[in-house]
């Protein structure tokens, strides 16, 4: 990523909205999770215990909130058109290099196969490849969530590996881990590079 490329702070695609969050959608995200809790204990490795309460959840936000200030990492909240409804979480992250992106994305149990994560990861590719500017965006997650791994094969990624106890779960366990991948030499060809979208900066002017 280069110095002076702009840090997407809003994407609009046909459906969504995705954000950077703010402290003020903490009731919105807890609902949210609550409503998805037993769905979500399966796949994410913070799905354990009992669902955070809303104070957590607000200093969970701040620090979402800083991080994306701070270009350390970039995780949006997953809306609906008229903002009214938390519909999930996803993000671009950094932890591969900074000049690698790793989509991660869950969806409200109630929204689920309507296509939402094939959506917004198509959205977040191309805010990766165009606006980013990285080499390589990757896809994670276990062989056994099916839904998942749909989604990359859906856009046009490349099953590279099946890393044997590669995905923390919790305390000292590990799950063995897919691990989905496009080049930027391939994303011009890739499904997801058709997909419409506005990238927006954090003044609102339109990147994409």
């Amino acid at each position: 990523m280069g110095t002076n490329n702009p840090t997407v702070y809003r994407i609009e695609t046909e459906r969504l909205v995705l954000r950077c969050w703010e402290p003020r959608d903490a009731p919105l995200l807890n609902a949210a999770i609550r409503e998805s809790w037993e769905h979500l204990r399966g796949w994410m490795p913070w799905a354990r215990g009992k669902p955070p309460a809303v104070d957590d959840t607000i200093a969970l936000l701040r620090r979402w909130r800083g991080e994306f200030d701070l270009d350390r990492d970039y995780v949006y909240g997953i809306f609906d058109k008229a903002e009214t409804l938390a519909l999930g979480g996803t993000g671009l992250h950094v932890r591969r290099g900074h000049d690698v992106r790793e989509i991660g994305y869950w969806v409200h149990v109630d929204h689920i196969n309507r296509g939402y994560a094939t959506e917004l990861s198509a959205a977040l590719t191309r805010v990766a490849f165009e606006v980013d500017e990285v080499r390589r965006v990757e896809i994670h997650c276990v062989p056994g969530n099916v839904r998942s791994a749909a989604v990359p094969r859906k856009l046009g990624y490349t099953h590279e590996a099946t890393r044997r106890e590669y995905l923390f779960v919790e305390g000292d366990d590990y799950d063995d881990g897919m691990i989905w991948t496009l080049l930027a030499s391939e994303y011009a060809e890739s499904a997801a590079k058709k997909v419409h979208v506005a990238a927006y900066d954090v003044m609102g002017k339109q990147v994409i």
